[in-house]
This record gives structure tokens, C-alpha cells and sequence, in this order.
């Protein structure tokens, strides 16, 4: 079972300093991407960059959720809780 969303936040932290060479010092947990310069194009990437940190699947339909670092967080989670219960298919 997945903890709570914020036992994930420090994880999305580190996944958007390394993907997008930011200091992780600098990131709080409620930065949207848009202030941490991520775009459209950039989430997809931060996307990608999850799934394989993690060796999860993301439905690309979740790239709407992506606008803060928790909002990222939770979607994570339930990708992850998804990985657990075995349903980590993309539609």
C-alpha cells in the first residue's frame, strides 16, 4: 500500500531537480511547475522522467494533473498504488 501523497513530494522534488537540473533546495513542495519553468513539453518529459525512476506507467490523459509538485505527487501515488495492484497498463 502507498503512504500518503506527501511521502511522495520529496521524490517528485528529486525527479524535477535532476530532470530539469535544478537545485532541490530551492523547490517547495507547493511550487507549481510553471514557477519552477517546466512547460508543456517539459511535463511530458517530467512524465517520462517518473516512469522510469520508478518503473511505473502514467496515462498520458494524468498531464493535465501536472501543475504543482503534490498534484505530481498524487498522481505518482496512484501509479504506484496501480504498480502494486498490478494495473500499471496504460489504456
Amino acid at each position: 500500500m502507498v503512504g500518503p501523497v506527501g511521502d511522495h513530494r520529496a521524490e517528485v522534488v528529486k525527479v524535477v531537480s535532476e530532470t530539469f537540473r535544478l537545485d532541490p533546495a530551492e523547490i517547495e513542495f507547493d511550487a507549481t511547475l510553471e514557477e519552477l519553468g517546466v512547460d508543456s513539453k517539459g511535463r511530458i518529459k517530467l512524465l517520462s522522467a517518473l516512469e522510469i525512476y520508478h518503473d511505473v506507467r502514467i496515462d498520458l490523459d494524468q498531464l493535465d494533473r501536472f501543475t504543482d509538485i503534490g498534484s505530481v505527487a498524487e498522481v505518482l501515488a496512484e501509479a504506484l498504488d496501480g504498480k502494486a495492484d498490478g494495473s500499471d497498463e496504460r489504456r
